[in-house]
């Protein structure tokens, strides 16, 4: 497959849709696109924005949350950093769980339908959080908040793939990310705007998308492909064991592999740069208040980086293709974590100059969202996207927390420039993998 466009030669005659159902060809402009189109793409990109908000409510607070719990004096205790990672963990688990089981619900009952439910879910376990009153507790919420985070990635990117151009993918990827990437910054604003209240107060902002859900179900159809090849499917359709079949079987495997590296890296720098910054000696005197208004902070500029690498990344995958954009957005990652991590760095080199390098190639992961589902036939889509996306999420968590309990022995600067590692073999995967048209 490597250095080939994916054909979609693999898809049963079942499951694939009349040309009337697909997204029409003469939909070159935005004035073109259909009202149910418009509503879709405001689905999906309002469902991945608060997302985003409620994804790093805890990022941004764990350390001092889990201090409290833990009633521990310092959030350099190592107790803390041990359990903070096993809270990511778990959530990072559920992300991938989610992923699947919903992604599964998705394929079956529809990309409308499940989108809804995941909204519910991330937004119900997120202010859960704010009555935790043991660090098992906060555990418990973080993890089934995840399930409903991980669903809402499969089922958003397969509704748009479905229903908007797709010649626009590159863009629709950008403009996807950067919604998850406003999330973070409403969860920096909410963080910073809340600094001295106590640290559980910011899970409450985390209830607001429950409202998103009564629009979705009243606005939002299932998109004419689905409908069709749900129609014309055998029975419940294609199983989950399809995934690990014929065509199918070397595009899910370089698809986890390629998850599984890039993502352990990236989270691995996500979770562990923040307590990286609040443990500088120079922030040592530190006030707790300003001390998390420097790490919110630094949160905003690297998620406004983000955004510019989302568009970035669109844009060179239009001059090199899919697999060849990826590949080189990984290589800058990797490098530009190795840059920020291999020397010590005092905050205002971190904060204003490597971190939004770092944040910048970060932006590949915005072209995985609608390079990833149309490798799937169409009622394997959100279970195949689900699945292999969230496969790396599972690695993901086993980095947390191994990364984590390695900062016991060292510090988060050896812990994260040992994860820039990983992005290196994720450079060779993203080159051996499938590619996509662009038109």
């Amino acid at each position: 497959m490597a250095g080939h466009p994916v054909t979609r030669a693999y898809e049963p005659p079942a499951a694939r849709p009349p040309a009337e159902a697909a997204v029409p060809a003469e939909a070159r402009h935005l004035r073109d696109l259909s009202p149910e189109q418009w509503k879709s793409g405001a689905a999906a990109w309002l469902g991945w924005l608060f997302d985003g908000l409620d994804m790093h409510l805890y990022t941004l607070v764990a350390a001092p949350f889990v201090m409290e719990l833990l009633h521990a004096a310092s959030p350099a205790d190592p107790m803390v950093r041990e359990k903070s990672s096993w809270i990511q963990a778990a959530f990072l688990v559920g992300w991938a769980l989610g992923g699947a089981f919903f992604g599964r619900l998705g394929d079956r009952l529809g990309r409308s339908r499940a989108l809804s439910l995941t909204i519910l879910t991330y937004a119900a376990f997120t202010g859960l959080s704010f009555v935790a009153q043991t660090w098992w507790h906060l555990l418990a919420f973080r993890f089934l908040a995840a399930l409903g985070v991980g669903g809402e990635w499969a089922v958003g990117s397969s509704l748009l793939s479905e229903t908007w151009p797709s010649r626009w993918r590159p863009w629709i990827a950008a403009v996807l990310q950067a919604g998850v990437n406003i999330g973070i910054l409403l969860a920096c604003l909410a963080v910073y705007a809340l600094a001295g209240f106590p640290p559980r107060t910011v899970f409450l902002v985390g209830i607001l998308p429950a409202l998103l859900v009564f629009w979705i179900r009243r606005n939002v159809p299932e998109p004419a492909e689905w409908r069709t090849a749900r129609a014309r499917a055998h029975a419940g359709g294609p199983g989950v064991a399809e995934l690990f079949r014929g065509d199918i079987l070397p595009i899910t495997l370089k698809t986890i592999a390629l998850c599984a590296l890039s993502l352990t890296a990236w989270w691995a720098f996500m979770f562990w740069h923040a307590q990286h910054l609040r443990n500088l000696p120079e922030l040592a005197s530190w006030a707790r208040a300003d001390r998390e208004r420097l790490v919110s902070k630094a949160f905003f500029i690297v998620t406004c980086a983000s955004i510019v690498g989302n568009f970035a990344v669109g844009g060179l995958a239009r001059l090199v293709g899919y697999r060849r954009a990826i590949a080189l957005m990984c290589l800058g990652l990797g490098l530009s974590m190795m840059g920020s991590f291999g020397v010590p760095r005092g905050p205002e080199s971190l904060v204003y100059v490597w971190y939004p390098i770092v944040g910048l190639f970060g932006g590949v992961f915005g072209l995985f969202t609608m390079y990833i589902p149309p490798l799937f036939p169409t009622l394997l889509r959100t279970t195949g996207a689900g699945f292999c996306y969230n496969i790396g999420r599972v690695a993901a968590a086993a980095g947390t927390v191994f990364f984590g309990l390695f900062a016991q022995v060292g510090n988060f600067r050896f812990a994260l420039l040992y994860a820039a590692a990983l992005l290196l073999p994720a450079t060779v995967v993203a080159l051996l993998a499938p590619d996509l048209p662009l038109d």
